[in-house]
């Protein structure tokens, strides 16, 4: 039988029946009002907001607890300018030539297009790489196993966790993404994943309303 070495589980919060209910539709109510948006302020969010909510995305689970990620928190004006002009020429790319005419259908009622002003806007984006290689210890070179699935994982707790200290956030992911592995200076075996983009909703910002349309709980789960 193998044998690892192992410590108590910490004790979990003693929540009768009632409590955990409680909690958890308080929960659902307060990441339901998280939306995408578009149109952000130039106001500043502090460092430890962000470094707070990095630690919380580190804590997610994963393969062999490789825990194969890198986030990139792009802040000065030059690096999010670089950014802007790469997205939105691969948007330009995307929406002149490579989407078929079912997906830009699809995206018509989010009114979305190749301009990614936000990009310069927003003062935090945080560029998420996936890592085929790592381990649990800095400078690993192991095999990393279930990256996606555990990067996405991360990624969910991080869009949680800026949530839940009141900032907007949007998700992006032109295709190709290579250009941030250069302006962040990470090496080619790191794929980017995602861009995140945060901060506090400009003034008047709007949503879609198309994006309010979420499916009920019997459509998207079932009990077996």
């Amino acid at each position: 039988m193998r044998t690892h070495a192992s410590v108590p589980l910490p004790p979990l919060p003693a929540y009768d029946d009632e409590e955990r209910i409680d909690r958890a539709r308080r929960f659902r109510d307060h990441m339901s009002a998280r939306r995408t948006v578009r149109d952000y302020a130039d106001r500043p969010v502090p460092r430890e907001v962000v470094e707070a909510a990095l630690l919380t995305a580190g804590g997610a689970p994963s393969g062999a607890n490789h825990q194969p990620w890198f986030f990139a928190v792009i802040e000065s004006v030059e690096a999010r300018r670089q950014v802007r002009e790469a997205a939105e020429a691969e948007e330009r790319d995307f929406y002149e030539t490579k989407a078929p005419q079912e997906w830009l259908d699809a995206l018509a009622p989010l009114g979305t297009d190749a301009d990614k002003a936000f990009l310069e806007t927003a003062p935090v984006l945080i560029a998420v790489f996936a890592q085929r290689r790592g381990g649990p210890k800095p400078g690993d070179r192991k095999k990393n196993y279930y990256v996606t699935e555990s990067v996405g994982i991360a990624t969910g707790l991080l869009i949680a966790a800026l949530h839940d200290a009141g900032l907007a956030t949007l998700t992006h992911t032109p295709a190709p993404m290579g250009f941030l592995n250069a302006i962040c200076g990470r090496p080619e075996d790191e794929k980017p994943f995602m861009l995140l983009v945060a901060g506090h909703p400009a003034e008047g910002a709007t949503v879609p309303i198309a994006a309010l349309d979420k499916k009920p709980l019997d459509a998207i789960a079932a009990w077996v």
